[in-house]
């Protein structure tokens, strides 16, 4: 019994070194994603909707010159259609305002890279609230049962300053409080239709306010701003999730360096800008505070207009 059980151990050991090991399996491979060929870019309509591709056209041009990735342009019909856009019209990024882009971040966790800065240095804007000097309106108490233009749901200049500035005010329910609400879609519409005495009172972007003022002196001269708001970043490129980090990163650079390249600098004259800088979550910190001040919860808001 002793002697067959050495034996079994004897074979056992013999085939252990002479049978070879099974070979380890190989380490499985981390697959980057390959960077994009075209993306496709979502623009909102702060201005009408032929300014809005004079004007980012070059850019977007410049982009793919340096990088090989051939930017599209979409310019959408209202505010929101961007968080709408990314998943029906298979969007790669957008220029958004800032409540867009707080919307967005919430909603489908889009990154901001960068933001124009303007030629005075400036990077951010202001919403402003604004009357006929003829009105006889000079607070909330005479804006009572007149009529207010709003922008859009999904702005910040156009509508959250004006949601903050009510309950600020006492006013809970601003449709019974005024005649009439209405949105005109854009800031220029919404500035204009103030002047033109389609609306009583109106909010806008202070940064459009002032070039039709430039364009047009009868619009500083008879309308008057009764409340500024606190500065909010100025629109900016944000990217979804999952476009590859070569892609991220390459426009990102062209971006922030085209200012030290001479053709580059020509192209942010023409698009009214000195430079554009890094941009980050935290610079909209005070688009967060007016939401939660306004009674907004950003996960469920629902931007759509009325």
């Amino acid at each position: 019994m002793c002697k067959g059980l050495v034996a079994l151990c004897l074979l056992l050991f013999v085939l252990f070194c002479i049978c070879p090991l099974p070979e380890a399996a190989p380490p499985v491979a981390v697959i980057k994603s390959a960077p994009e060929t075209e993306i496709l870019i979502g623009l909102i309509p702060e201005q009408q909707i032929f300014e809005q591709i004079a004007r980012y056209t070059p850019l977007a041009d410049y982009i793919t010159a340096k990088t090989g990735i051939r930017i599209r342009l979409k310019v959408l019909s209202r505010y929101g259609n961007i968080i709408d856009n990314f998943v029906s019209s298979g969007l790669d990024g957008a220029i958004f305002g800032s409540f867009t882009y707080t919307l967005a971040h919430a909603k489908l966790g889009i990154e901001v890279i960068a933001r124009p800065e303007n030629r005075d240095g400036v990077s951010t804007y202001q919403g402003l609230l604004f009357v006929r000097k003829d009105s006889g309106i000079r607070d909330i108490k005479g804006m009572a049962k007149k009529r207010f233009v709003f922008v859009d749901k999904a702005t910040t200049a156009g509508f959250l300053t004006a949601l903050y500035y009510f309950k600020k005010n006492g006013v809970q329910d601003y449709r019974s409080y005024f005649r009439e609400t209405y949105f005109a879609g854009t800031h220029m519409d919404a500035i204009r239709d103030v002047f033109t005495r389609k609306a009583d009172i109106g909010v806008a972007k202070d940064s459009i306010f002032e070039r039709l003022a430039r364009e047009n002196a009868d619009i500083a001269k008879e309308l008057q701003i009764l409340e500024t708001f606190p500065a909010v970043p100025e629109n900016g490129l944000a990217l979804r999730k999952g476009l590859s980090d070569d892609t991220k990163k390459g426009i990102k650079q062209v971006l922030l360096t085209m200012h030290n390249d001479p053709e580059g600098r020509e192209i942010l004259v023409r698009f009214g800008a000195s430079r554009f800088i890094e941009t980050t979550d935290k610079d909209y910190e005070p688009v967060v505070r007016f939401s939660k001040e306004a009674g907004i919860n950003l996960l469920t808001y629902d931007y759509r207009n009325e």
